[in-house]
C-alpha cells in the first residue's frame, strides 16, 4: 500500500480477502498503543490528555475529578486495546456500508475512466503494438456499470487501512519523546505556529495526515471498483473528512473559548 498501492487495490478488488489483514492491523496497532501506556511516560501523558481534552469542551477538572481520572489511568491500556480490536472493525463495517450504498447509488452519475486499447492489455503480437497503440483512446460508455459489493468495497477499507498500522509504528516513538498522548501526526505538529487555544490549531490538531493519506487510498480504490477517476471521489471524501474536522474544532471553540 505504500510502494504500489494501485496494483494492490487492483488486485484485492479482484479477490476481495480482508479478515488476515485486519487482524494484522488492529494487532499492531493495539500492541503499539497498550506498550506505550504500559511505561510511565505512557500512563502520564494519557492523564494529560484526559485533562486537556476535559478543559477543551470548557469542563473544569478540580481535585476530586483528577483524582478519578488517575484511578483510572491502570485500566487504559486494556481500554485502548478494547477500543481497537472491538472498534476499528465495527467502524471499517460501518464505513463499507455506507460507501457501497453511497457508490452504488450514485455510480451512474460518476464520470466514465478512458479505457487505453493496447497491447498489454488486450493481448497481440508484437506487430500489432504499433497499430493498437495508434488507436485513439475511448470512453467505455457502452459497458454497463457494475454494481460494488460490500465485500469489494470492505477490501478497499481494510487494505487502506494498513497505512494506520504504520502510523502507530510512527506515532509510539514520538509521543514517548514528546511525553505526550496523540496529536504525533496532525497537522499541528507540521505547522505548530498557531496558539494551542485557537481556532486554528484546534482544526490543524482535527487533521491527522495519516487519515488523509487513508482517504486517498479508499478514493483510489473505489475509482478503480467503479471505473472512475480518483478526484471527484476523493473531493467528496475530503469534504466529508473536513466538515467533521471543522465541526469538532468549532465545538471544542465554543465551549472552551476562543
Amino acid at each position: 500500500m505504500v510502494r504500489s498501492p494501485r496494483a494492490t487495490l487492483t488486485h484485492a478488488i479482484l479477490h476481495p480477502r480482508s479478515l488476515d489483514l485486519a487482524i494484522l492491523i488492529v494487532v499492531i496497532s493495539a500492541a503499539c498503543s497498550v506498550g506505550f501506556l504500559l511505561t510511565r511516560v505512557g500512563q502520564l501523558a494519557a492523564l494529560d490528555q484526559q485533562v486537556r481534552q476535559l478543559e477543551s469542551f470548557g469542563a473544569v477538572v478540580d481535585d476530586r475529578t483528577y483524582a478519578e481520572l488517575r484511578r483510572l489511568v491502570p485500566y487504559r491500556p486494556a481500554m485502548s486495546a478494547a477500543a481497537i480490536l472491538a472498534g476499528w472493525p465495527a467502524l471499517w463495517l460501518v464505513v463499507a456500508g455506507i460507501l457501497q450504498l453511497v457508490g452504488n447509488r450514485f455510480a451512474d452519475t460518476l464520470p466514465r475512466r478512458p479505457v487505453r486499447q493496447s497491447a498489454e492489455r488486450e493481448g497481440g503480437s508484437d506487430e500489432d503494438t504499433p497499430r493498437r497503440r495508434s488507436l485513439p483512446r475511448r470512453s467505455d460508455e457502452d459497458t454497463p456499470r457494475r454494481r460494488a459489493t460490500f465485500a469489494q468495497v470492505l477490501t478497499i477499507v481494510v487494505h487502506a487501512s494498513a497505512i494506520l498500522a504504520v502510523r502507530a509504528l510512527v506515532a509510539a516513538p514520538v509521543n514517548y519523546a514528546r511525553e505526550s498522548l496523540g496529536g504525533a501526526t496532525s497537522l499541528s505538529m507540521v505547522m505548530p505556529s498557531f496558539g494551542e487555544s485557537t481556532f486554528p490549531a484546534r482544526l490543524l490538531g482535527a487533521v491527522d495526515v495519516f487519515v488523509l493519506w487513508w482517504v486517498v487510498l479508499v478514493a483510489m480504490g473505489l475509482s478503480i471498483l467503479y471505473r472512475t477517476r480518483t478526484l471527484p471521489i476523493a473531493r467528496w471524501l475530503f469534504g466529508a473528512y473536513a466538515a467533521g474536522a471543522m465541526a469538532l474544532a468549532l465545538t471544542q471553540a465554543l465551549r472552551g473559548g476562543l
